[in-house]
């Protein structure tokens, strides 16, 4: 390989940032330059938008040859060991995606996603990253050749759940079981209304992430579904989450989505009678 043939982004050309975040990127691609198994380094997520910020994470794709890719994942915690002084480290398992290596820098504290991918495997993505360095090209031919596709909210998927889900969370207010209701409207917010409402407004449906800047016509429909610890306002914010979830559905429906019409009318009624009354008045 000649080093004409390898790219490395001018630092003119990144985004504003801070310092730290400016000065562990400009280490990170030396060091990873030195190993030759790896064959670029592109950046995600606030890097792209150019909206970095004192608490933006670092999203780094690390890019390796196929032969190598499995090598370089088991050494993953070695690589994030010598890019800076690494407090923590530990692979994404929890969020499905072992290839993640989530990792905090200090002691001006410093996080970073690390994902450690093959140049066949970075052909599926859901972003365009940002190409930081790429030792002989394919990087930029992977990225190139193929098309970045964030998987879309499944609302049949959703459909098929979502009532039963209600029913869920109303037999636990019903058995005063409130931390177990807030945490499954917790995750209806982040699995159903936040991708609805990010799709409906042409953003990235994942989960609640930027939903403030992206819908902001829909945050106070989305905070209506929020719980305290107390019966009323959890049974208040079903009801804000099911009648959300009916708009958006109508708004969102394809002419193909199977509606369990014969679900949604059991649960509707079982609701009526499954109401909590109404809290006792406090004497003044």
């Amino acid at each position: 390989m000649s080093p004409r043939d390898e790219y490395v982004l001018d630092p003119a050309h990144w985004p504003d940032m801070p310092s730290a975040h400016r000065a562990f990127l400009e280490a990170a691609i030396a060091r990873l330059r030195a190993d030759e198994r790896l064959v670029g380094l592109a950046a995600g997520g606030s890097f792209i938008s150019r909206t970095l910020d004192e608490h933006s994470d670092l999203d780094l794709v690390v890019v390796s040859r196929p032969e190598v890719s499995g090598e370089v994942l088991r050494d993953g915690p070695d690589i994030a060991r010598r890019l800076g002084p690494l407090l923590a480290t530990f692979p994404g398992d929890h969020v499905g995606e072992p290839r993640l290596f989530i990792s905090l820098y200090g002691p001006t504290l410093l996080h970073v996603d690390f994902k450690f991918v093959s140049t066949e495997e970075l052909a599926h993505r859901v972003e365009d990253p940002v190409i930081l360095w790429d030792r002989e090209g394919v990087v930029r031919s992977a990225i190139s050749g193929t098309k970045a596709v964030y998987p879309p909210p499944r609302l049949q998927w959703i459909e098929d759940r979502f009532w039963v889900w209600v029913h869920y969370v109303a037999v636990k207010i019903a058995r005063g079981e409130l931390f177990e209701a807030i945490d499954a409207l917790e995750f209806v917010r982040a699995r159903v209304l936040g991708p609805l409402i990010l799709s409906e407004a042409g953003g990235q449906p994942n989960g609640v992430r930027r939903v403030e800047q992206t819908a902001p016509g829909r945050v106070a429909a989305l905070r209506s579904t929020l719980a305290s610890h107390d019966r009323p306002s959890c049974w208040r914010a079903l009801i804000a989450t099911l009648t959300l979830y009916s708009e958006l559905r109508e708004r969102l429906a394809p002419p193909t989505l199977q509606r369990r019409a014969e679900t949604e009318h059991a649960v509707r009624d079982f609701l009526e009678v499954a109401r909590p009354s109404a809290s006792p008045r406090r004497p003044v």
